[in-house]
């Protein structure tokens, strides 16, 4: 299970109740925590990086006692981080396609078997000129295929 994980983001919402709360210093920490778990395109990051004080008129005035008792910035922040805890209990960490398989499976698709043997072995060889040899490699496919392979390779 995902227990460091859990324990991580419990430690963030804590965090929430420090007598010198600062947001942009709690957002910026807790992302960097967030990112290896969920993803740096991940919902979860995103709204914590859209967490911000509201400073309409409307809410200083609800703020200052006539409306809602509790800063609605730290209860909205708290609501993000305890929906990703049941999500990590519920699903465990997402797993996350690694940027090289993603590249290979890619590459799989598009390559014939002969040129994929013959890019792995140069990939596994200890040989210094092997990012020359794996250029001249690719330089044989036709634009088509690197352009697919590219635009796979950027597009999530």
């Amino acid at each position: 299970m995902a227990e460091k994980e859990i324990a991580l983001l419990r430690e963030r919402i804590e965090r929430l109740s420090d007598k010198k709360f600062d947001l942009e210093a709690w957002k910026n920490h807790t992302e960097i925590y967030l990112e290896p778990i969920f993803g740096k395109d991940s919902s979860v990051v995103k709204m914590i990086r859209e967490l911000k004080y509201d400073n309409s008129s409307w809410s200083l005035r609800d703020a200052s006692g006539a409306g809602k008792p509790t800063n609605p910035v730290l209860v909205q922040a708290k609501e993000i981080l305890e929906a990703a805890i049941v999500s990590l209990q519920q699903f465990g960490v997402p797993e996350k396609e690694r940027e090289e398989t993603k590249a290979w499976s890619l590459i799989e698709e598009e390559l014939t078997g002969k040129q994929i043997k013959e890019l792995r072995s140069i990939m596994q060889s200890d040989d210094p000129a092997k990012k020359e040899k794996t250029g001249k490699l690719l330089e044989t496919l036709d634009n088509e295929t690197l352009v697919k392979i590219l635009a796979g390779i950027l597009l999530p």
